[in-house]
This record gives C-alpha cells, structure tokens and sequence, in this order.
C-alpha cells in the first residue's frame, strides 16, 4: 500500500464549511494537500485522474466561495469529482472509489447531499443547473446553480441548447467553463495583484464586469486576455463572445491554478451577478502529478499505479481485447475497400478506430462529444456511397437514438454501428452499462442487429457488416479481453439471419446471444454432470431471427434457454415475439429468457456484477434444469 501523504491543512477540514473559515493562504495550502491525497487514493484505485488533479484548485475556490449544498454545484460528466468528494465528507471513504461497495467514481444523487445531480455522460450539467435555477425563482429551497463543464463537453448540441436556454431567461446562475486544452501565462504578479484588487473595489467593478472581463485589465494583460478569448470563441476583434451573444456576461480567461485569481472573480461574481455568468477557467489536465501532465492522454484514466513513478501496474492478458481486434479488422479491411471509413464520438483509442487512423488519417473522423451529430454525419456518408462505421459505446449510442430511428432506419441508410462495451462493464457501473441496445435497435425497421461471442466471430461481424450494402447493421461486443480463441486472417462474410450450434444434445438447450457464451459453456458442463446432454447454439444475430434453428431447438428438447448481456426486451423478447405468434409456445417444451434484471446495478468487478444480475454459469444450468424439471437441491446448485 502507498504511504499516505502528510496533508496537515486538509486535516482540519471536514467539510466545506470549514473552508469558509481558511484565509485565502490556507485555501493554498489545503489544494496542495488534497492533491496529494487524490494521487495517493487513486494509486491504490484506479480512476480518472488527469481530469480531477486538473479541478484541484477550482473545486477548494467553489467550496470555499460558494454555500454548498445549499447552492448546487453541478460537475460536468463527474470524472474529476475526487476532490470534490474528498472535501465533502468523504474523504474516509476516498479509497473506496470504484471499488464494490465503494464510491462512485461520478457524482452520485444517493450518495450525498453535495452531488445534487448525478452525471457520467457529457453536456448536461448547464441544462441541470438552468432546472434547479427555475427551481430557486419558482419558490424551491435551492441556492446559486454552478455548472462545471469542460471545453470537450461544451462542444456538444445539448450544452449550446442549454446556453441559449439560460441566456434567455436571463435568470442568475453561473457556468465555469474548465478549459484544459488552452495555456494562458500572464505576468503572473501582475495578475494576480490586479485581481486580488477587483473584490475590494466600489460597485462600479459590476459595470466593468458586464462590459466584458478584459476590458478592465491593464495593457499586457488585456491584450493577452482577447487573444486567449478570440482562440475560445474564434470571433475577431472587439466583439463579444459567442456566450455573450447568447446572453452570458463572460468574465475570463482565468488561471485555474492560481487562487489568487480565481477566489477574487468567484467572489465577485457571486456577490455582484444579476443574470448568467460564464466564467472561463484554464486549467491542465494532471497538474501538479509530472507523470501525469506528461502522458499523453494525461492520466485520462488509469488503474493502480506506484506514487513515485507513475508507473500502472497492468496484467499481462491472455486474449486480444475485442476492442483491439475490431480496430484491427477494420483497418485491414480498409486497405483493400477505399470506400470504408469511421466515425468515432471523441473516443479513437477507445472504440481502436484509432487503428485506422495511423494507417489512414483522411479516413477517420473524431466528431467530438456529439454522437447525434455523427449517426446523421455517418448517414450522410453512406448516402453519398461510402462504407461508414460509426464505432460508439453503448451507453453513448443512446444519445443518438433518434438519429439512428430518423436520419439511418427510417431511410434504410448501410451505416454500420460498432457497438463497444456491451453489457456491464465493472468500475464505471450502471451508467456506462451497455444494457439496452439490443431492445431499441431490435425494434427498428430495416435494421440487423449482432453479437459477437467471441474475438473470432468479432472478426467475421466486421466483415459481414463491411459487405452489408442493403441497410443498417449493428454488431456489439464487450470490453476487455477476448475469449483466446484461434483468430482467422480474414473474417467471413456470415449469412444475414443464421445462427450456428456448437454441440448437440437431447434434453436442454442454451441459445446464447453474444459474450455470455464463455458462461454458457460452463453451464453446458455443469447440466451435462447431472446426466443430461445439452444443445448449445449461438445465435449470432437478434435480427433477423433465425427461425429454423429456433423451431429446431424447440421441437427436440425439454427446455430451451436464452441468454443475453442486455435488459429485458431484447432478444429473448424478440424469440417470445416469435413463438408467441408462429403458434410454438403451445408445445410441451419449457421456455425462459435470462436477461440483465430490470434494475441498475451498482460498480464492481464485471464477475461480480453479472453476479448480482442472476447470469453465471450456475444460474443459467439451474434456470435449465428447473425448467427441464429437474431437482437441483442438494448437487451444487441450490434450489429456489
């Protein structure tokens, strides 16, 4: 275990009322020691860590400042909410983060008063402070809304709705707009003087203020403030921001790791702001951590990791990861097809799109924290003749539905959707959970829909979907590593619509669609130690079904079941649908359906969350030999 850091001011703290009560030196001090305990937790956690030591000033001036939770603070995403949850009395939990049972590694509503809206996907924290803002004005018990969003967030569609929204109203809230891509370094005494003066000064600094933040600045210092607001807002000269136009009084840029900025303009802020207030902070992603400020993803997100180094201790894998695989099929599949191309939503290393774009730039589009944007940009594509994939994680793919319904289905559009991080997906929790694809792209017209059991079927999914020039198609597959199975040089081409049985039985039957099939076997294993032989059959596509091997299934055996990772409603919903109107629930035959429960599980180790949800091998031999009728008290799975 690492040793734990000497951090004597943030000692006297237990909650952010006792910041308020810290001189603005202390308030110094206090950062420098909650950094140290944010790197000394996550060491032992793992986590997002460039982006929480990037907020450590921020988040002690905001408490400090500011009268939480009475006034909401509202953290964009909630990736670097660690110093905010080491301030917020939990700080004797902080190395429970991620971990079962533990903390959330997001802002989390149960969790505590002070995370006020919880979050893990990007661009809602503005319309969420706008709410609670309507909410005070409206009679609630809510203080002053503070929306944390960074630079990548801001560039989505929601964030500019939300803005245009607030900017309406005209009602008092305030946006900190943490912006890590952009170095701003002023003569730091002179600015830091400067600012210290504008709390102290007469109301007439309001005025200042709302004509806009720079104009109030000394020569240097101004003239470096416009440049730093024309790279933010690309608008020349002496017009005003973009958050101006939309009604915002945009105060910045400031030097997110200097309080002495950034306590003088948050407290002249609150005490001085009648409407909407932007507030631009640059901060670095990593900061004060060196192995982090010089990674090149800036510790976006680590496992355990020894202090002195920064080096992350990692296990040696046994498989490809799935993720690893497709980027490597596609990019091979690309050098032969000019016509292939991919769409990623500000995740090329994650979705291995990445793959590609080392081999062909020009063919690899990142469109940002804009997944609506990049389905209909993807539909756009395969209008034109293009092979697009859009490869986008599950749990991100929801924020394109209706662009996947509309501007794909509808018009029967060949965009081929990469499904990464299917199914439940450990540390990240329910919010990152890939659940529910199955069902809302089962429902669609025109639409195929796959799962990939393991790295080799990924292989031939990548080919087929490359191939499938008569509608959408949809292929999913889970994080990690993959199963070890022998991987072909090239995928095939599989049949649209047919599945494939790997062994054949006489009494029960397991249908399994995508990942789970690993799980599957063992329960073939475990069912075939108490006498009975099993068919085991993977079903490689939710549609179009393949009927013959369902009604095969059916006619020869006691029991069929079906397993998914995915909710309730998607393809065991999909075979019901079937039996249920081809007349074939009327025979002798037992059928049930495993799925995801219909609740959210909570963050652990992947094996324990599908624990949780009722889908280990233990669970599906004995969900079978129930249905089979066979007693199974007493031999090693235990009866209901």
């Amino acid at each position: 275990m690492t040793d734990r850091p000497h951090t004597p001011t943030l000692d006297l703290v237990n909650s952010p009322a006792d910041l308020r009560r810290l001189s603005d030196a202390a308030l110094a001090d206090l950062a420098r020691d909650v950094r140290s305990e944010v790197i000394s937790a996550v060491s032992e956690t793992g986590g997002h860590l460039g982006s929480s030591l990037g907020v450590v000033e921020l988040t002690v001036a905001l408490h400090a400042v500011f009268d939480t939770p009475h006034d909401k603070l509202i953290w964009d995403v909630g990736h670097q909410c660690y110093p905010h949850k080491v301030l917020t009395e939990r700080r004797d939990r902080i190395r429970t983060l991620r971990q079962e049972g533990g903390l959330s590694g997001f802002t989390k509503r149960s969790e505590s008063a002070y995370d006020p809206f919880g979050a893990a996907h990007s661009s809602t924290s503005i319309s969420a402070a706008l709410g609670f803002t309507m909410g005070r004005e409206l009679g609630m018990d809510t203080g002053d809304a503070i929306a944390v969003i960074g630079d990548g967030s801001i560039s989505a569609g929601m964030a500019y709705e939300a803005l245009n929204n607030a900017g309406h109203e005209k009602r008092r809230m305030f946006v900190i707009l943490n912006d890590n891509e952009m170095s701003i370094a002023p003569p730091t005494g002179a600015m830091s003087s400067y600012l210290s003066s504008l709390y102290a000064s007469p109301l007439g600094m309001a005025q200042k203020m709302a004509e806009g933040f720079e104009a109030a600045l000394p020569g240097p210092i101004r003239d470096h403030a416009r440049r730093a607001r024309q790279l933010v807002t690309g608008l020349p000269g002496g017009q005003g921001t973009l958050f101006e136009e939309l009604g915002f009084s945009y105060v910045g840029p400031v030097d997110g790791h200097d309080m002495s900025q950034l306590l003088p303009v948050l407290r002249a802020a609150r005490a001085r702001a009648t409407g909407p207030v932007l507030i631009h902070v640059c901060t670095v992603k990593g900061k004060g951590y060196a192995p982090a400020e010089s990674s090149a993803h800036r510790y976006h997100g680590v496992g355990k990791f020894e202090v002195s180094t920064g080096e992350q201790a990692k296990s040696r894998p046994n498989a490809p990861s799935y993720t690893k695989v497709f980027g490597e099929t596609l990019a091979d599949l690309a050098s032969r097809d000019p016509r292939i191309v991919a769409v990623t939503a500000a995740m090329p290393e994650g979705t291995g799109v990445d793959i590609l774009g080392k081999r062909f730039p020009s063919r690899v589009f990142d469109v940002g924290i804009a997944e609506q944007h990049g389905v209909t940009f993807a539909a756009g594509m395969a209008a034109s003749g293009l092979r697009p994939f859009a490869a986008i994680y599950s749990t991100f793919l929801q924020r394109g539905y209706d662009q996947v319904v509309h501007d794909v289905a509808l018009q029967n559009l060949p965009v081929r959707f990469a499904i990464d991080r299917a199914g439940l997906v450990g540390a990240d929790g329910a919010t990152h959970a890939g659940a529910f694809d199955i069902g809302f792209l089962s429902a669609l017209p025109n639409m195929t829909v796959m799962a990939a059991s393991d790295e080799a079927e990924l292989r031939h999914m990548v080919a087929t979907a490359a191939a499938h020039d008569s509608g959408p198609i949809a292929f999913r597959y889970p994080r990690g590593e993959g199963e070890g199975v022998p991987l072909p040089d090239r995928g095939e081409v599989l049949e649209i619509g047919k599945g494939r049985v790997l062994q054949e039985g006489a009494d029960i039957a397991i249908l399994c669609f995508g990942a789970h099939l690993g799980e599957c076997r063992k329960a073939t294993a475990r069912i075939e130690a108490q006498g009975l032989s099993v068919t085991l059959a993977d079903a490689r596509f939710a549609k179009p079904l393949d009927t013959s091997l369902i009604r095969r299934l059916m006619r020869g055996h006691r029991a069929v079941i079906t397993v998914e990772q995915g909710s309730e409603g998607g393809f065991g919903a999909m075979v019901l649908h079937h039996l249920a109107n081809s007349g074939q629930l009327d025979g002798r035959c037992a059928i049930r359906t495993m799925t995801l429960p219909d609740r959210f599980i909570d963050h652990a180790a992947p094996d324990a969350m599908y624990a949780e949800a009722g889908l280990t091998f233990i669970d599906i031999a004995a969900t079978a030999l129930q249905a089979a009728g066979v007693e199974v008290g007493g031999i090693g799975i235990p009866a209901e």
